[in-house]
């Protein structure tokens, strides 16, 4: 080991180890990032990423190894400590407080004061002025309750660069938005770039690490086994020193769909999230639906899935119209959606992965009243071979990586066959190899006559698997694109708000959605 800083400036890590029990999580990893520099990290879920941030940011301690900041022994004793020498980590999962107003939140216990009060007044110009330097369109005045995952994540990145840090961890700050707000993150960390910020960033989105990293490194099973310049670097070699071997991604067209027509809609809206919007979908077709972040995407799959009311309109399913009033009513008539919030939504932390996948469906486990845990973990054997889940169904699920506990999620909502499935950014958060595996799950169900409703923020997503794009726009249907015609281009004629592009023009535009 050194015993003194490698440089007199940046964040240097030496021989960095973690270990639980028996299980190694981090092994003897080295690493540096210097100010103004924009290093990236990159690899599979479980290969040690999150446990080096947490060693960083102060959460968890190392094993071994040494650290320096700026020359100085760097041994950070809680987040606070590591926030008070300047490293801030921003957190994937979001932690806000939804009660409180967005103002509230981003000073979360630092409010500023005037006369011994909370000075509310400056608390909210400071905030709006920070909220629109990142670009997101939100009243600080308003409860956080309600608001759209992209915007929550905004918030978290305005409450940790509120501080000034010297040194930030962003964590998948780009999960859940699509990609005209994903460069609005890129926007601010050039920003934090230019002032001399030094940034680690995370992400499983390989297209925007060559975009915006000088470097790269990739972790693999709790060790560095890579690194590369990042104006260079290939995704094909990124996919690679993750996983270890060659690894081809590719997208491939799905089976034709059927003919028959599934499910009707008809002028559905609800006051300013959606308005109008009619569309057909048929059996055994995987239908995207696409758009910016606040398009209405997840409004119209809440409300198709009985999550909210409805104002005016018409969901026949099978020829029957149906009365939402709740999920549950929704899951009787044969509608299941699984919520992009899959931490906050769908699964209970604490409880085991078998567990989870029995919840909604403890009343046909029961015997005499009486839910009997062999039948839980007999539906979870079952539920865990189907979907190839990896991990151990009695523990806790959040023992298990990102693309597993999607897995989980995915296994509980399809215990029984659905008529149409509604899945909400179904590969938010996990590595590569998971991608393809859940690919492989959403074509299956459209195989076996499923029908399956893709709403996603990742543009390459939809249009790799879907027979049809519906192109969202403040709130509004604007497209109804065939596979053959859904290219990038189009879609984002279609979704820019006040835009006359291409697709536009070549009147695109089928308000009914009876396009195949």
């Amino acid at each position: 080991m050194l015993d003194s800083a490698p440089h007199s400036t940046g964040l240097h890590c030496r021989g960095l180890c973690k270990s639980y029990g028996q299980i190694q999580v981090l092994k003897s990893v080295d690493f540096s990032v210097l100010p103004g520099q924009v290093v990236a990290l990159i690899g599979e879920n479980g290969a040690g990423k999150s446990t080096f941030n947490n060693i960083i940011a102060g959460v968890v301690k190392p094993s071994e190894g040494q650290m320096w900041l700026d020359g100085a022994p760097y041994v950070p004793l809680s987040p606070a400590d590591a926030i008070h020498n300047g490293v801030a980590l921003i957190h994937q999962e979001i932690r806000l407080l939804p009660e409180l107003t967005v103002a509230e939140n981003i000073f979360l216990g630092r409010q500023p004061t005037r006369a011994g009060r909370v000075d509310r007044a400056e608390m909210v110009r400071q905030s709006r002025e920070i909220l629109r330097a990142l670009g997101v369109n939100v009243d600080p005045n308003r409860v956080v309750r309600g608001l759209s995952m992209a915007v929550q994540q905004g918030i978290e990145i305005c409450k940790a660069l509120l501080r000034k840090p010297r040194y930030v961890i962003f964590d998948e700050p780009t999960a859940s938005l699509g990609e005209a707000d994903a460069e609005l993150i890129f926007e601010q960390v050039r920003l934090l770039k230019q002032n001399g910020t030094a940034i680690i960033y995370v992400s499983h989105r390989l297209d925007e690490i060559m975009t915006i990293a000088d470097h790269v490194v990739c972790f693999r099973d709790g060790n560095r086994v890579a690194d590369w310049d990042g104006a260079s670097v290939t995704k094909e070699k990124m996919i690679n020193g993750m996983v270890g071997r060659e690894f081809t991604f590719e997208h491939r067209a799905p089976e034709p769909s059927g003919e028959n027509v599934v499910l009707q809609v008809r002028g559905l809206s609800r006051g300013r999230a959606f308005r109008d919007i009619s569309f057909d979908l048929r059996q055994g077709e995987i239908l995207g639906l696409a758009g910016l972040i606040g398009a209405g995407r997840s409004e119209v799959g809440r409300a198709l899935s009985g999550a909210d009311p409805i104002e005016a309109g018409e969901i026949r399913l099978d020829g029957r119209v149906l009365r939402l009033s709740s999920p549950r009513d929704a899951i009787e008539a044969g509608i299941v959606m699984v919520s992009e919030d899959r931490k906050g939504l769908g699964l209970s932390l604490d409880q085991s992965a078998a567990r989870n996948i029995a919840q909604p469906w403890e009343r046909s486990l029961t015997r005499a009243g009486m839910v009997f845990p062999s039948r839980i973990d007999a539906l979870g054997s079952r539920q865990k071979e189907r979907f190839d889940i990896r991990g151990q169904m009695g523990l806790p699920v959040n023992s298990m990586s990102g693309g597993n506990q999607q897995k989980v999620l995915l296994a509980k909502w399809l215990v029984k066959t659905p008529r149409v499935f509604i899945v909400d950014e179904p590969t938010r958060g996990v590595d590569v190899g998971a991608k393809m595996a859940i690919y492989e799950i959403i074509r299956g169900l459209a195989a076996s006559g499923i029908s399956v409703i893709v709403i996603s923020s990742e543009l390459e997503e939809v249009l790799g698997l879907c027979h049809r794009v519906l192109v969202m726009s403040e709130g509004r249907l604007q497209g109804d694109l065939p596979r053959d015609a859904a290219t990038p281009e189009q879609v984002m004629a279609l979704a820019v708000p006040g835009a006359d592009g291409a697709a536009k023009a070549n009147g695109n535009i089928e308000r009914g959605g009876n396009g195949a």
